[in-house]
């Protein structure tokens, strides 16, 4: 009977379809492969990835600030047995292939990148949205524990990571400070038998799709990461290569997939293919089969505008071709000539082919760091020969330029050994220029939160820094020829010299008035955590308000810890409230850095804190001049008693000024019935 004999066989290829179609069982030669994605995929997508109509694997939809993670749904063995992390069989090799592509609103500006991952875990709930690549935060950055491997695409450079560039590849081994990291780009073929051929940049960003390869040799311990554009076979040299024994990360059982996230710049990142195998080389991905990239401007053209379009191109050319050239020409007529107001100030102007020359072109190599205000350069001036420091600041102020410079030559003036000496300025093209002395030991930030700087500033140290700028802060409240209200003290802006003193710098936002007069109603400006809480009523910067910030930072630099923070429940504490609680537990001394390791002295340790506490106070008429800040620091005055109050910090700004509700309520306290302190009457 026909029928009959057909019934067996139907049944047993129904069976080998669905074996086929499982995923292989744990400890096999797990593989497979997607060229483009439906929306029948089994991926787990959570944040804001999400499959296409067309098939794309879409991370981010360009919302800011969101993270997105896709993820194979099956956890995959990398070992041979159930050995623990620390022990036993060695990882297996393994080998992923995927074709990527990242689009961003603003192509020169720079954007978040990607990352393919092996994770202990598929949750990623505690990850920072708009760092991290939507992997980690700032409390488990780096730890061991992670037992997160990553190779990340970044379209940023994040100095807070020591990134090489905006457009590199990097190798992430629980911590997003990469272990190795390079350029995009691939090495041709060339002539194998010498390594390979020359060197190609590839821009991750250039919104054309691109097939990444990631290796890892589980007898050699070595993982190969390479790049090349997406119609070209894998090169045969790699783009990194690095020994590394990920026994050691990946554990027993974990998953694999794609994270990304979006800071400040509208962008979004895709995956059009991928594959995977354990123990052998990833499949091919079907190129033909891969879905289109999106295209951000789609105009339908008619036929009337392939008549019209060349001819308006055309005089468009011409008419944009004739006020560039006429724009040009008054530029240089411009930066060749000085006008007659900055006569006066000849002495302190520089030559802006001297700075080009002094910082080499201004070349990333010589990069110190990137503020609020502008990119700072390291340069060397041959005469005299003397290592400077350029910031290059876009001026924008309402200000008239002619005022803008006479108020920075002004502070030029000023002479004090813990103040960053201004040496002049150079002005071109809109651009100023400001020129200092060079700090060879960077900024005080770095030796108080960098996780990759080794040096931790001992107690003197700490305490010198603190009395070097108390001490420049009386000179310029006090005793220069102008009340000079800096508005901007933070730990950031205090630069070591080389012996390691203090010097207060960027008086981008520094504001002057005559001893004799008030200061005048401004913008509120600063940094959120050092914003005095009257400025939110009077948007009066004074002396006090620059003594709040003081105090904040005094807190800042004995405690080892930023102004605001996050407790584990993930509410921001405000560190003079965390001060203060210990204040009133008696308990002072343990909130000084435990990277001193209690080398220090308890007694002028609770004096510092006490100043701290008493500059930092919510109401303006409670803090003492930097005068009497010295003093208790000298010890040559006695701190005036604290007196707990039985209300936070947060509660007496409210009182005191119900026009700042919004700057408190934006920065809660975590601690809600904390003492804060009162003052007895000086």
């Amino acid at each position: 009977m026909p029928g009959t004999k057909l019934l067996p066989v139907c049944f047993l290829l129904l069976v080998l379809n669905l074996v086929l179609r499982c995923p292989a069982a744990a400890g096999d030669d797990h593989q497979f492969v997607y060229s483009g994605f439906s929306s029948s995929d089994d991926l787990i997508l959570d944040g804001a990835a999400s499959v296409t109509s067309s098939g794309l694997l879409e991370l981010t939809n360009g919302t800011l600030r969101l993270k997105g993670h896709a993820i194979y749904p099956t956890q995959l063995r990398f070992r041979d047995d159930q050995a623990a992390p620390s022990g036993g069989a060695a990882v297996r090799s393994f080998s992923a292939s995927f074709v990527f592509g990242i689009l961003s609103a603003y192509p020169d500006v720079s954007a978040n990148g990607i990352a393919f991952f092996v994770a202990r875990s598929k949750d990623f709930s505690t990850a920072m949205a708009a760092q991290y690549l939507g992997l980690l935060n700032g409390s488990n950055n780096g730890n061991a524990t992670n037992h997160i491997f990553a190779v990340e695409l970044d379209t940023m450079q994040n100095s807070e990571f020591n990134d090489i560039s905006d457009n590199h590849v990097g190798i992430d081994v629980n911590s997003l400070f990469s272990t190795n990291a390079t350029n995009a780009g691939y090495y041709d073929d060339g002539d194998t038998t010498t390594g390979g051929g020359g060197f190609h940049s590839l821009t991750l960003i250039s919104h054309e799709a691109m097939q990444a390869w990631v290796d890892y040799d589980g007898e050699a311990k070595r993982i190969n990461v390479t790049l090349a554009p997406l119609n070209m076979g894998k090169p045969v040299r790699p783009l990194l290569s690095i020994p590394y024994d990920l026994s050691t990360v990946i554990p027993d059982m974990a998953y694999i997939g794609f994270s990304s996230s979006t800071g400040l710049v509208n962008s979004r990142h895709y995956v059009l293919g991928w594959s995977f195998a354990m123990d052998g080389p990833a499949p091919a991905i079907d190129i033909a089969k891969l879905p289109k990239l999106p295209r951000e401007f789609q105009k339908p053209r008619s036929k009337v505008m392939e008549i019209i379009l060349p001819i308006a191109t055309a005089v468009l050319v011409l008419v944009v071709g004739t006020v560039l050239v006429l724009i040009r020409r008054r530029q240089l007529r411009y930066t060749e000539l000085r006008e007659d107001w900055e006569v006066e100030y000849g002495p302190h102007r520089f030559s802006y082919k001297d700075l080009f020359r002094a910082t080499e072109g201004f070349k990333n190599k010589n990069l110190l760091g990137i503020g609020g205000f502008g990119e700072v350069y390291r340069g060397v001036l041959p005469v005299p020969k003397c290592e400077i420091a350029v910031k290059r600041v876009s001026h924008s102020s309402k200000q008239g330029m002619k005022e803008f410079v006479a108020e920075i030559v002004s502070i030029g003036r000023m002479q004090h050994p813990n103040l960053v000496q201004l040496l002049g300025y150079c002005r071109r093209k809109g651009e100023l220029l400001l020129v200092y002395e060079y700090m060879p030991n960077g900024s005080l930030d770095k030796f108080l939160y960098s996780q990759e700087s080794k040096a931790t500033l001992n107690w003197v140290q700490r305490l010198g820094i603190i009395r070097g700028i108390a001490s420049g802060l009386l000179y310029l409240h006090e005793e220069w020829e102008k009340v000079v209200v800096h508005r901007d003290i933070k730990a950031s802006n205090v630069l070591l010299d080389g012996g390691m003193n203090g010097r207060l710098g960027d008086f981008g936002l520094a504001m002057l008035y005559d001893h004799s007069a008030n200061p005048e109603t401004s913008h509120v400006v600063g940094t959120i955590g050092y914003l005095a809480p009257e400025l939110g009523r009077t948007s009066k910067a004074t002396t006090l308000t620059d003594v709040f910030a003081f105090g904040i930072f005094v807190l800042e630099v004995l405690c080892g810890q930023k102004p605001i923070t996050q407790d584990s429940e993930d509410n921001q504490v405000m560190l003079v409230d965390w001060v203060t609680e210990h204040w009133n537990k008696g308990s002072l001394a343990e909130t000084i850095d435990a990277k001193l390791q209690g080398d220090y002295n308890v007694d002028e340790a609770c004096v510092a804190l006490q100043v701290g506490l008493l500059c930092s106070h919510p109401f303006p008429e409670a803090r003492p001049s930097m005068r009497q800040v010295l003093q208790y620091l000298n010890g040559e005055i006695s701190v005036p008693q604290l007196v707990p109050a039985h209300v936070s910090f947060q509660m007496l700004s409210l009182m005191h000024n119900e026009g700042f509700d919004s700057y408190i309520m934006s920065y809660p306290s975590s601690l809600e019935s904390i003492s804060s302190r009162l003052v007895q009457e000086r």
